[in-house]
């Protein structure tokens, strides 16, 4: 560990891979039929071209719920409402530990139990649109690079958890908490960099999908699985004087960082005028409009929540294959052969609008 860094006892104490982070907890899942060989061959992937290894893979919806664990733990009901992928028994009560150890996962499959979420869109009518997919696009330079042999270039750490992309403000004023742009794609579609829903919906005409897309912190203080204002322990990278990507010396370890991107196709109820009104009758996502706070033009609080519980050997495994060996993953391949099989949630067709949860809050 660097020099003058010492271990956080509220969020982690077990330091035997140098650094500190939650102890593992043993593995509850047959691996039988959850691995299977890639792409039906065993073929290994091609390299990904530099500078970095990628390792991506599509999830569906789970559930939706007014719940946090990371910024509300403990409190049932508490939150705005989101939408939430991977572990399917996610709430408000979930914890590391029984993140590991319950529940299936929409993204693939339980070898990834850990947890994703974001605010649900709404459509004005009282009903919420569920993405038709979300990807998820993790990526870092590996381990042999220059910036690694300047940072200090980590795995995961167990139970780490944070939030990325805008505040509930709008803003995006830090650099840990990530780019957040709207995109569509689809018949019709002008692709772009959009600032705000009503910006990406002139440009996506009915039946394209629009895309949230954001992205998360890649640098780690070292010493905090989470932090008070559930960002602070993240960062991100930057350009030094020779060009060469850098952790900032306040959180010099390197993760492998995501990217999330939540599709969802469009309809007629989507204003597509321009109005970024915050009344608009258009879509919006809950953190938008919420009781008590001023209510945002749509999209502009769109942010992400991650909770980390992967299976240690699954994620061992695409570290070592797809992240240092620079190597092009997709589908949950694991870039040695095997691949991550697909759950049964993605032997249906998800249902695209359904009638938003009573809010415990009756707000």
């Amino acid at each position: 560990m660097p020099a003058g860094f010492t271990p956080s006892p509220l969020f982690g104490t077990n330091t035997a891979d140098g650094f500190p982070q939650l102890d593992k907890v043993p593995n509850n899942l047959s691996r039988t039929g959850l691995l299977i060989p890639a792409w039906q061959t065993g073929i290994i992937p091609a390299s990904s071209g530099g500078p970095q290894g990628e390792f991506r893979f599509l999830c569906r919806a789970s559930h939706l719920a007014y719940d946090d664990p990371v910024v509300f733990p403990g409190e049932v009901g508490r939150s705005h409402l989101h939408m939430f992928f991977g572990n399917t028994l996610t709430s408000a009560l979930s914890t590391y530990e029984t993140l590991r150890t319950t529940g299936l996962s929409t993204c693939n499959n339980a070898l990834n139990r850990s947890a994703y979420w974001v605010p649900a869109l709404m459509n004005g009518r009282g009903q919420v649109v569920m993405p038709e997919y979300i990807s998820i696009y993790y990526k870092r330079t590996p381990a042999t690079s220059p910036s690694c042999a300047q940072d200090i270039c980590v795995g995961l750490p167990r139970g780490l958890r944070y939030v990325f992309g805008r505040t509930m403000s709008g803003l995006q004023t830090a650099p840990s908490e990530g780019g957040v742009y709207f995109n569509c794609d689809g018949p019709g579609a002008v692709p772009g960099w959009y600032a705000n829903l009503a910006e990406a919906a002139r440009n996506c005409p009915t039946g394209a999908k629009i895309g949230a897309i954001v992205d998360a912190p890649d640098c780690w203080n070292g010493r905090d699985l989470d932090s008070p204002d559930h960002r602070s322990h993240m960062a991100r990278t930057y350009a030094d004087g020779f060009g060469i990507s850098r952790c900032p010396t306040t959180h010099p370890y390197r993760l492998p960082h995501f990217t999330l991107a939540a599709w969802y196709v469009t309809d007629d109820t989507l204003d597509r005028t321009g109005n970024t009104s915050p009344t608009a009758q258009t879509w919006y996502f809950s953190s938008d409009r919420m009781a008590g706070m001023p209510a945002m033009t749509s999209g502009l609080t769109f942010h992400a929540d991650w909770y980390g519980a992967w299976d240690d050997d699954t994620l061992d495994a695409w570290m070592a294959n797809c992240i240092n060996k620079m190597l092009n993953c997709s589908g949950g391949d694991l870039g040695d052969g095997t691949q991550m099989s697909l759950s049964n949630e993605w032997n249906t067709i998800p249902t695209r609008l359904v009638t938003a949860p009573v809010d415990p809050k009756g707000t």
